[in-house]
C-alpha cells in the first residue's frame, strides 16, 4: 500500500475520533476516488504514491471548479464548504510552483529536449510535464508552454 493512502487512512481515523466533520468527509470522498481508481481498468492494482497524487489533485481540482461554479450561482454557503474541502486536500500535494519557477523549470525542459515552434506542442507538453511532475496544474503549464513556443 502506498504511503499517501495509508496516511490518508490514518488521518481519517483521526478526525473521526477527533470528531471533525468537514475533514472526516473529505478524507473519505478521497479514499473512496482512490478505490474507484484501483478497481479501475481491466485489472485491480494497487496505485502508488505518484497515483495517489494524481487523484487527490484531480479532487481538489473538481473542489475548486464546483466552488467557483457555486460562487457564481450566488450560492456562498456551498462555496465555502468546496473551498474548506480543497484546503484540506491541498495538506496532501506538494506545493505549487510560482510563475517564475514554472517558467524556469518549462524553459529548461524545452531547451534539453531541444523543442521550438508551435508545432511541437505535444511534444513540448510531455517534456514540461515530466520536469513539472504535479507541482502545477496542466492548464498553468500548457499556457506556459504556448507562450514559450510562441516567442
Amino acid at each position: 500500500m502506498s504511503a499517501l493512502k495509508d496516511r490518508l487512512e490514518t488521518d481519517l481515523h483521526g478526525a473521526m475520533k477527533a470528531r471533525d466533520e468537514l475533514v472526516t468527509s473529505t478524507l473519505r470522498m478521497a479514499l473512496a476516488a482512490v478505490r474507484t481508481a484501483e478497481v479501475a481498468g481491466k485489472q485491480a492494482h494497487e496505485l502508488t504514491d505518484d497515483e495517489v497524487l494524481a487523484v487527490l489533485t484531480k479532487e481538489a481540482k473538481k473542489r475548486r471548479e464546483a466552488a467557483e461554479a457555486f460562487g457564481g450561482a450566488g450560492r456562498a454557503e456551498q462555496a465555502d464548504r468546496e473551498r474548506a474541502e480543497e484546503r484540506v486536500l491541498s495538506g496532501y500535494l506538494p506545493a505549487q510552483l510560482s510563475d517564475e519557477e514554472l517558467s524556469g523549470l518549462v524553459e529548461q525542459a524545452l531547451a534539453t529536449a531541444g523543442v521550438s515552434g508551435k508545432a511541437a506542442m505535444g511534444q513540448a507538453m510531455k517534456a514540461a510535464q515530466s520536469v513539472v511532475a504535479g507541482r502545477a496544474e496542466g492548464g498553468r503549464v500548457a499556457a506556459e508552454v504556448r507562450r514559450q513556443l510562441g516567442a
